[in-house]
């Protein structure tokens, strides 16, 4: 782990190990089929990138108010929508923990947020995963701020 000038800013260095590309198809979860795959191929650490459509999808469009902990809004899609994300996967509680911001739009009404729940593709969605090898980060929960935020080392 490195401190910059004494900050809060910690980071690790380490290099891109395996990679995945992956179709998920009409129907099929996607946050459900990327925790299965990480389990499955037992990646511990990993950034991805993704494109397709859901026809349902639950983000998280922010919080209520600027504080912390955050209450934080939702936006329920239930019409499909295109979507392109970005995420990374990181163990909590020794368990794959996706967290996925995506863009979502049908027509001229984006949506970008945090998907979380159930997310049922529409045709076909690709997702090409990096799997970031030397690294010792993982996600613990902190309540002060009420999320997982990434930890580095054995703290």
């Amino acid at each position: 782990m490195t401190l910059i000038d004494g900050e809060s800013m910690e980071y690790e260095k380490g290099s891109i190990g395996r990679v995945f590309t992956v179709r998920m198809d009409h129907g099929d979860d996607l946050l459900y089929e990327l925790e299965n795959l990480a389990k499955t191929e037992d990646i511990r650490s990993a950034v991805f990138v993704l494109l397709g459509a859901v026809r349902e999808a639950n983000l998280v469009v922010g919080p209520k108010e600027s504080k912390v902990p955050p209450e934080i809004q939702w936006e329920n899609l239930d019409e499909v929508h295109e979507v392109i994300g970005v995420g990374n996967i990181f163990l909590e509680n020794e368990k794959p923990k996706i967290h996925l911001h995506s863009a979502a739009g049908r027509g001229k009404a984006p949506v970008v947020g945090c998907m979380r729940g159930k997310s049922e593709i529409f045709m076909v969605v690709e997702v090409f995963i990096m799997e970031i090898s030397g690294i010792s980060a993982i996600r613990s929960f902190d309540e002060g701020r009420g999320f997982a935020p990434i930890i580095f080392g054995s703290r």
